[in-house]
């Protein structure tokens, strides 16, 4: 007789369900965002410094935090976030404009339904977030919506950030409210990603939310990655190079030259440019074949926007696995908390967080 609350079998091949998956999404997430913040500086901490760093530490391979740093020196050329991030320092989430994203776009859902519009976004943007707190493209589209400027002019005006990573990063909450259904995740992103970029920029977003909604049925990664390419038009750089990087992967190159491979075809596109960041995590995601710590460990040693990759490849690995398959050195240091410069969401519970959106994605009344 099987005992009362035994595991058979049977129940340990039972995939996570769905409030599992996206509390997994959430949590990937943000620890993904947190192992990459202290060397988010792709000019200076390239793939090959990263791996220096790590193997100075005995740090490789890397399976937690990143370790904090041994000298003065490297102290000062990581970010000052460090010290909220590093291996034996993080106490909740640390902030960052990765994450306030992600709280954002759960308030607009939340007020406004799936039926929101780019501009209902741009004024959420104007009352909730700080302009300090936004960067890049991010800042361009807010002091044009501040001035008057309303969308698409937002997005163009004074803006040279256009097909930067600054939309992908704010995608998430589209794939995990769209549950298998990456044609909806995308169009949320689209509507989304064009109050500040174009052409790519948008392309980067409508595929990241797609390639997260189809990770939860996926069998894995790979058809994930495919799933999402079908979401986004063929012809466009960003999806020749996620099909580059699928090939290299599929033809056995090792991991680190199919990176040197795809650093070459960028050429001299900026290190936070959506286009060679969406290689680094197409690869952090193929080598890490499904597994969670080994995904966001390679998207992070990948280099360029470290942090940002970093938590992209952590809500896929996250949903892909459940909250509960998380490794603990990366869940339990968070004490379910979360740091964000959204209003009214400071210090909020990581799981309430993913309470609220697993029940936009049921369907269920928010409260």
């Amino acid at each position: 007789m099987t005992p009362p609350h035994s595991s058979t079998p049977a129940d340990a091949a039972r995939p996570p369900g769905l409030a599992d998956r996206i509390h997994g999404g959430w949590l990937g997430r943000i620890a993904g965002n947190m192992l990459g913040k202290p060397v988010e500086h792709g000019d200076l901490w390239t793939r090959e410094r990263i791996d220096q760093y790590l193997r100075r530490t005995g740090a490789l391979p890397l399976t937690d935090y990143l370790p904090p740093p041994p000298t003065a020196e490297d102290a000062e050329q990581l970010r000052p976030e460090w010290r909220s991030c590093a291996r034996g320092r993080v106490d909740g989430s640390c902030r960052d404009d990765d994450i306030d994203y992600s709280v954002l776009v759960l308030d607009l859902l939340e007020t406004h339904g799936t039926d929101f519009t780019t501009e209902q976004l741009g004024t959420l943007w104007l009352h909730r977030l700080p302009y300090l707190q936004t960067f890049t493209a991010e800042r361009a589209a807010y002091r044009n919506l501040a001035t008057g400027i309303r969308p698409p002019l937002a997005a163009t005006t004074d803006n040279p950030y256009q097909e930067w990573i600054g939309a992908l990063i704010r995608a998430d909450v589209y794939g995990w409210v769209s549950p298998g259904r990456p044609r909806r995740a995308a169009a949320l992103a689209r509507r989304d990603a064009v109050l500040s970029h174009t052409g790519n920029g948008v392309y980067g977003a409508m595929w990241a939310a797609a390639l997260i909604a189809a990770a939860f049925e996926a069998s894995g990664p790979r058809e994930a990655v495919e799933a999402a390419l079908a979401r986004i038009p063929a012809g466009s750089r960003l999806a020749r190079t996620v099909r580059h990087t699928v090939a290299l992967y599929e033809s056995g190159v090792a991991w680190a030259d199919t990176l040197a491979e795809m650093e070459r075809e960028a050429g001299h596109l900026h290190w936070i440019h959506v286009v060679p960041n969406a290689a680094v995590l197409t690869a952090g995601l193929l080598y890490g074949e499904g597994d969670f710590t080994s995904t966001i460990a390679l998207t992070v040693r990948g280099g360029l926007d470290t942090d940002s990759n970093g938590a992209t490849a952590g809500s896929v690995a996250g949903v892909l696995c459940g909250a509960a398959a998380i490794p603990p050195q990366w869940t339990e240091p968070l004490h379910d908390r979360l740091r964000t410069a959204v209003f009214g969401f400071d210090g909020v519970r990581i799981s309430e967080l993913a309470e609220r959106t697993c029940r936009l994605a049921t369907g269920a009344p928010t409260e």
